[in-house]
């Protein structure tokens, strides 16, 4: 096992060794912020001690046919993001994730996995970098695509660690970090509702009425800003309404992390507290690009949570043929999150509104910008200089221009960033030598670990 470490990290902050295997695989969740489901991981190693760099995510292709091609784009896309953050990586840690289906074993899962875990390590070699680590975890067990030894790496695997008894997660919580969930529960949380077939029908004829109403009215011009002041208005009041309620504790199963069950409560409350017309009017009237943008100014301070419930409550709303609609809410809720330092829902929110709509620009200049590794201050600072506050009377080319004005920011500090890491020369660290006897890893403070990536 080779050394891995994260980046230098303030003096105060705790250093964890992970020493096998089993440290790495119980570090997965800490490291992206919840537990990924039916996903390669990769990880960027750097320096001798193989500190911890640039993370990405990508749901496991179905067909086994794309594996390869996939495989050699994660591989130049996760060196090329780490060249552009000063250095190209010395070393790769990767994990396949995925659940027995369909009366399959954890064990079954990982020789489904052996190809792809084969074609990871010769994508990375072909690139001169080698990948110290491929871990499968399946079933609560994980494997080891590399380790021969059966004396540590069985052929039956081995059991996770129990949730809260290993020492990275007694460190992760010392350092404020909270693991939410897995991956496909985060984005239950923000999917149209999968609840009675009535509720959704009623929700979707609730849309078809808004929609009848408001679109003409979005369309001929004259009445635009009418609606826009409308949206905007109902936005706050059901803001103010769910301020008022807080959200229900999250359900606990284990010490140490958040359970399967986390969100439930809250987001069960959030939708009996949001009609159905309610819902409506807002999701239609946030297809409007500009306001939608002086949506995007409840981002920080005591709006901000609010603000996030509200947009996964309606991107829950968009059900039956409006689901592309939930691209609006979805793009406002991972704006809020990364705003707010949540990084991992924002993760989640993004890589479902490019899901859904891969050329949606305000989500594209958000992920890029996200990924990156930049301060969401920059943004922050153009929605603050807005002249007239949401919801109230004002210039709508003022507006307008606010909100070009945010996206060219945008796209201003997401270029001078990128060039900026393209021509600052890479220092080339010595090689991790294999064999290396540990493995280490810094806890990260509360605000998380920039730069890393989610699938789209």
């Amino acid at each position: 096992m080779n050394k891995h470490s994260e980046p230098t990290r303030p003096a105060d902050e705790q250093q964890v060794t992970l020493r096998s295997p089993a440290e790495l695989a119980d570090a997965l969740p800490f490291l992206m912020g919840f537990h990924p489901s039916d996903s390669i991981v990769l990880v960027a190693l750097h320096g001798d001690e193989g500190r911890f760099g640039g993370r990405l995510r990508l749901g496991i292709p179905r067909s086994p046919r794309e594996w390869s091609p996939v495989a050699e784009q994660l591989a130049e896309c996760l060196v090329e993001g780490s060249r552009r953050r000063g250095s190209r990586p010395d070393g790769i840690v990767a994990f396949v994730c995925q659940d027995p289906q369909d009366g399959d074993t954890g064990r079954g899962v990982r020789d489904r996995l052996h190809p792809l875990a084969q074609l990871i390590r010769t994508s990375f070699g072909r690139l001169d970098i080698p990948v110290h680590e491929v871990l499968c975890i399946s079933d609560g067990r994980f494997w080891s695509y590399c380790c021969p030894d059966t004396r540590c790496c069985p052929p039956e695997g081995n059991p996770l660690a129990l949730p809260g008894t290993s020492v990275m997660a007694a460190a992760s919580a010392y350092a404020g970090i909270q693991v939410r969930g897995s991956l496909r529960e985060m984005e239950a949380r923000l999917e149209p509702w999968q609840g009675p077939a009535a509720k959704a029908a009623k929700q979707e004829q609730a849309l078809d009425e808004a929609a009848g109403a408001l679109v003409p009215m979005i369309l001929g011009g004259g009445s635009r800003e009418q609606v826009g002041e409308s949206t905007l208005r109902s936005a706050r009041a059901l803001m103010d309404r769910l301020a008022r309620t807080p959200p229900a504790p999250p359900r606990r199963e284990g010490a140490g992390r958040v359970g399967a069950g986390a969100g439930d409560g809250t987001d069960a409350g959030d939708d009996r507290l949001i009609a159905d017309d309610e819902a409506a009017a807002v999701i239609i009237g946030l297809q409007d690009r500009e306001i939608r943008d002086r949506a995007a100014q409840w981002m920080e301070g005591p709006d901000a949570e609010p603000a996030l419930r509200l947009w996964r409550a309606l991107a829950r709303r968009c059900v039956g043929s409006y689901a592309e609609h939930a691209v609006a809410p979805l793009t406002l809720a991972g704006w809020v999150a990364w705003s707010s330092g949540d990084e991992p829902t924002a993760r989640v929110a993004l890589g479902l509104a490019l899901r859904l709509d891969p050329t949606y620009t305000f989500a594209q200049l958000l992920h890029q910008a996200f990924n990156e590794g930049l301060d969401p201050e920059t943004l922050r600072r153009c929605m603050r200089s807005q002249d007239k506050p949401l919801a109230g009377p004002g210039p709508r080319a003022t507006r307008s221009s606010t909100a070009k004005q945010a996206r060219k920011a945008v796209r201003r500090a997401v270029r001078k960033a990128t060039i900026k890491k393209a021509t600052t020369p890479a220092v080339p660290s010595p090689r991790t030598r294999p064999g290396t006897p540990t493995a280490h890893a810094r806890a990260a403070g509360r605000s998380g670990q920039r730069g890393t990536r989610s699938g789209k």
